[in-house]
């Protein structure tokens, strides 16, 4: 079994060939460079190193969010393109839970955290001591409110993704259970473990076809929330002219063509 993994979701930009019994290729990029600019050129080299044949690869797994509107966006039409034109079947890997596959092995709750701003983040909880758990599924959530869940749990647990530098000192602050933060190297999203994860829906039959697969935001792009919100204050017209008409936490995003996290 060969599964291609990509991974757009935030600032990381991976893909990845794995098979049952090895990570035959990774190309990970954690920098601001649109993904339309490097997720193809990526793929393209690893079938270049390995002298892939794309009809041995027998499903294409996708982070499938939360994450970056623009980014998630990115990475389906990408493996839609690549499902369609091969004909091959695409798994739908939660974005959370394919970072928490980064720390298999701990007996300690795992919190993938990733960056929705305003102090929200988007996370979930994990177990991965001998099988995988889904203990708390995505969600987006106040950092408020998860150190508040962690510490009702009280239990170990392990922090990783791009919310921890940007919430880092709340969890010092508040949490009381106790805690970790993951290395570096273990700290962000790999298409490796999008690979990986697929690999284990795909013997579980949990596929879909290119035309079925759909990113799933967990909530609406900024630009639909300013539009509601005009809609509501009676103030289209403003908005069409270019002027913000939110409460102060939404911009003129329409007019920019601006996505949010």
């Amino acid at each position: 079994m060969r599964i291609l993994g990509i991974e757009s979701a935030s600032l990381t930009a991976s893909a990845a060939v794995v098979t049952e019994t090895v990570v035959e290729a990774e190309y990970t990029v954690n920098f601001k460079q649109t993904h339309s600019q490097t997720l193809l050129p990526m793929i393209d080299e690893i079938v270049r190193m390995l002298g892939l044949d794309m009809d041995t690869v027998d499903a294409i797994a996708v982070s499938g969010g939360p994450g970056s509107f623009t980014g998630l966006r990115i990475g389906s039409a990408t493996a839609k393109g690549l499902g369609l034109a091969l004909k091959k079947p695409l798994i739908h890997v939660p974005t959370l839970d394919a970072m928490a596959w980064n720390l298999y092995g701990t007996s300690a709750l795992i919190c993938p955290m990733m960056d929705a701003r305003r102090q929200q983040v988007y996370t979930g909880l994990y177990r991965f001591d001998r099988e995988f758990q889904v203990e708390l599924a995505s969600c987006s959530m106040d950092i408020h409110q998860l150190t508040a869940e962690l510490n009702r749990r009280g239990e170990r647990v392990i922090f990783l993704g791009d919310g921890v530098p940007v919430c880092r000192d709340v969890i010092c602050r508040e949490l009381t259970a106790p805690f970790d933060f993951a290395p570096v190297a273990l700290s962000r999203q790999r298409a490796a473990c999008v690979a990986a994860l697929g690999a284990v829906y795909l013997a579980e039959g949990k596929t879909e076809t290119a035309a079925e697969h759909k990113p799933d935001y967990l909530k609406k792009a900024q630009a639909e929330r300013e539009l509601e919100e005009a809609g509501r204050q009676g103030k289209l017209g403003e908005l069409a002219a270019g002027h913000s008409v939110g409460t102060g936490e939404i911009r003129d995003a329409v007019r920019k063509g601006e996505t949010a996290l």
